[in-house]
């Protein structure tokens, strides 16, 4: 492929495990090529540290152009039609990548339009595409984006100590705290729990001062959750964490759901051509399977009846490079918003 003969668009995946970066053709007639940034990217006092972000994004941008076109730098090489960054905490801590990201990368790479995305709403783009519905990210935390194309419907998402109900710190405390049950004598108690507590930390008395000075320490509760689903199958305990948490991500994807009143109504759930809604799960929670997936299709069906739950088309790399992709279309269907899905233009405005 000639250099500079394709227009081309970059996604960007930025979360706890480190730093994805893909580039693809702006039509898609080209599988994407992808590289990894294993770092991930540093959150200080201003909330995402942009520099910190750009001082991995551009290299690995050069890399993949050099893989995929053999243009030895992006400017001058490679036409960027449009750049997607997708970030875990970018609602919430992304100030500084909104006030900063945009004219760094149109002077190094001559890029514009670009949106910056919270990682919620690439697993839905990544998942759904540009079609209304729910999606419910699960990994370590937990959250659900719905929308009808009009507008963004947000529920949890708030963090291990305020929710992320159901979420993989959520079931892995739960778990910890029947394990404990156990040992102090107390009602609640699981054996089989405090068995494979013993087996992963140690000693029980030994798990405050491991856990606690952590900061890492939603990831090390989450370390627990996929215990809790081995021995579902044989301990009551173990199964009912499972089933609440079912129950806590079911309330949260009808929360969002298009047309969906509220989380206890029976009332039909439709997207906004009046179809059914379609929800999609997203992220590596549910690759607990059938402990999990069981009960949560049954309380699914309780709480959305008419909803179709369909399987995610992709993942939140995924979703980035769609949302480039329709920026250089001029195609953006996804609802805007100031935080959730901010997007700048030629004239480097905000929405």
């Amino acid at each position: 492929m000639t250099p500079g003969s394709e227009a081309y668009v970059v996604g960007v995946d930025s979360g706890g495990s480190g730093l994805r970066v893909a580039l693809g053709t702006a039509d898609a007639a080209v599988p994407a090529a992808t590289t990894v940034c294993p770092e991930p990217v540093r959150t200080g006092p201003d909330g995402i540290d942009a520099d910190h972000l750009l001082g991995q994004l551009l290299p690995a941008v050069e890399r993949l152009t050099h893989e995929v076109t053999g243009a030895r730098t992006p400017v001058g090489g490679v036409r960027v039609a449009a750049l997607a960054v997708g970030a875990a905490g970018m609602a919430t801590l992304g100030d500084d990548l909104r006030a900063r990201l945009p004219r760094a990368l149109a002077a190094s790479l001559g890029v514009r339009p670009l949106a910056l995305a919270a990682d919620g709403v690439t697993a839905y783009a990544g998942a759904l595409g540009q079609r209304p519905g729910a999606v419910v990210a699960g990994g370590t935390g937990m959250i659900a984006l719905g929308t009808d194309l009009g507008t963004w419907r947000r529920a949890d998402g708030w963090g291990h100590l305020l929710g992320d109900s159901g979420g993989g710190a959520w079931i892995g405390r739960e778990g910890l705290d029947a394990a404990l049950r156990a040992h102090d004598g107390r009602r609640g108690g699981s054996p089989a729990l405090l068995a494979r507590l013993r087996a992963v930390f140690g000693p029980p008395a030994g798990l405050p001062a491991l856990l606690y000075p952590r900061g890492d320490r939603p990831a090390l509760l989450a370390s627990f959750a996929p215990e809790v689903a081995a021995c579902a199958g044989e301990d009551v305990v173990a199964a009912s964490i499972l089933r609440r948490a079912a129950g806590h991500i079911a309330e949260s994807a009808a929360a969002v759901c298009p047309r969906a009143e509220n989380s206890g109504t029976r009332e039909r759930t439709t997207g906004s051509g009046g179809e059914a809604a379609e929800v999609a799960l997203t992220g590596g929670l549910f690759r607990m399977g059938d402990p999990l997936l069981g009960p949560l299709r049954e309380e699914l069906g309780l709480l959305l009846p008419h909803a179709s739950l369909v399987p995610a088309a992709g993942d939140p790399l995924a979703g980035s490079l769609l949302i480039a992709r329709a920026l250089a279309r001029s195609d953006l269907r996804l609802p805007r918003h100031p935080t959730l899905l901010h997007v700048v233009g030629d004239d480097l405005g905000g929405n």
